[in-house]
């Protein structure tokens, strides 16, 4: 029986997603356990960010010339080291160090999805990356639970030292299970024509002119942009705003990003198919800020388990329906050739989102800012909701 060319990038990014959960839930405790300000938290996140922002369009463009194969091994390499510095640390400046490298060279998700792009059909391709967010969902769910476990029995290192052995893991399966030439699905003449290589050529620091010169990619890079800087407000704040308001520890916050991973996990995993067949990606995109809005505006009056429950819940369904949405439209702006280096400038502008996101949300909170926290995440998700209300450019091509 032939095997699913969408397998092994599943089990890899699992592994990876898996290993990152283990340290989201755990940086925040971690970096106050070596007296960080909730400011500085914010800069710890900011670090691996600003780091895979220079890293993003190069990985990407790499890809598209070496192969995805190779380019994804040598970035999980340094997601090891990074995060066997980690474990080790002994010191607020081994944190920062740890994140750095992992994040000089973080192309792994980047790269993933232009795998799934080279051997997906453009019809077929929101429910591939929906393997994405079953990968992301279902390590949500596991990983922050062990962390939880782990630190507490532990100490804050054992988490760490547990993604290193998942990071390891990951590049045994990629090694040994990913084709290093991906079979390319046959198109359609239509399809084909519009997915021939571009006259246009570019040098390097170039990637963002040649996509936001262009309305529809540009849109769609906004778009994902939006999206990037309101989940990542959220995340990079989450930890401390539990801690202050319900005095959340790392285990009762572990807990909580496994419930949002369960849900996230549950939609991506059947019904994001069905959901895009019917209703389109625009609209699904659309749908899925509109949640977010609600779920994160609302955060800052939550004053109850079963309140805060419902609003994560909420925030958790929009943002497991826009990721793929959005990014399967991105790639279908785009032709098949310039898909790694689209996503690769997608990637960057998440990084930029990961800067601004976890430095405002850490500022806000450190003055007790709770519901504004909250309201800035859900202002970004507003930003999206408008960017994909606007008409499509006529003359612009819909899908390549």
């Amino acid at each position: 029986m032939r095997r699913s060319p969408l397998l092994p990038i599943f089990l890899t990014v699992f592994v990876d997603v898996l290993g990152l959960t283990l340290v989201l839930p755990l940086l925040p405790f971690y970096a106050e356990h070596f007296g960080a300000s909730e400011l500085v938290v914010g800069v710890l996140a900011a670090s691996y960010a600003v780091c895979q922002l220079v890293s993003g369009p190069i990985l990407g463009r790499i890809s598209d010339r070496a192969g995805r194969k190779p380019t994804l091994l040598a970035s999980q390499t340094g997601t090891f080291i990074g995060f066997l510095v980690l474990g080790s640390a002994s010191s607020l400046w081994m944190l920062f160090l740890g994140r750095i490298i992992d994040g000089l060279t973080a192309g792994n998700l980047t790269i993933a999805q232009a795998y799934i792009s080279d051997v997906t059909r453009p019809e077929e391709r929101t429910r591939a990356f929906g393997l994405i967010g079953i990968a992301f969902g279902s390590g949500f769910l596991l990983g922050p639970a062990i962390t939880g476990e782990l630190a507490s029995r532990f100490g804050y290192g054992a988490p760490a030292y547990g993604a290193a052995v998942l990071s390891l893991t990951s590049i045994l399966l990629t090694a040994t299970l990913l084709p290093a030439k991906p079979v390319v699905p046959a198109a359609s003449p239509e399809a084909a024509a519009a997915a021939a290589p571009r006259p246009a050529a570019i040098g390097r620091g170039d990637a963002f002119r040649r996509y936001f010169d262009r309305p529809l990619p540009r849109r769609r890079l906004l778009e994902f942009f939006a999206f990037s800087l309101s989940f990542s407000t959220l995340i990079g704040g989450l930890a401390l705003f539990l801690e202050r308001r319900f005095s959340f520890g790392v285990k009762e916050t572990g807990y909580l990003y496994a419930f949002s991973g369960l849900i996230g996990g549950s939609i991506q995993g059947g019904l994001i198919g069905r959901l895009a067949r019917r209703y389109g990606e625009e609209r699904l995109a659309l749908v899925g800020f509109a949640t977010m809005v609600i779920g994160y505006g609302l955060l800052g009056a939550a004053y109850t388990l079963p309140t805060l429950l419902v609003l994560v819940a909420i925030a958790a369904f929009g943002a497991a329906v826009v990721r793929p949405s959005v990014t399967t439209l991105l790639t279908k702006s785009v032709g098949r050739d310039e898909q790694g280096a689209a996503l690769g400038v997608s990637q960057s502008l998440a990084s930029i989102s990961q800067i601004v996101g976890p430095i405002g949300a850490g500022w806000l909170i450190e003055h007790r800012a709770l519901a504004a926290y909250g309201l800035m995440a859900a202002s970004f998700a507003a930003l999206g909701f408008v960017l994909g209300l606007q008409k499509i450019p006529v003359g612009e091509p819909v899908e390549l």
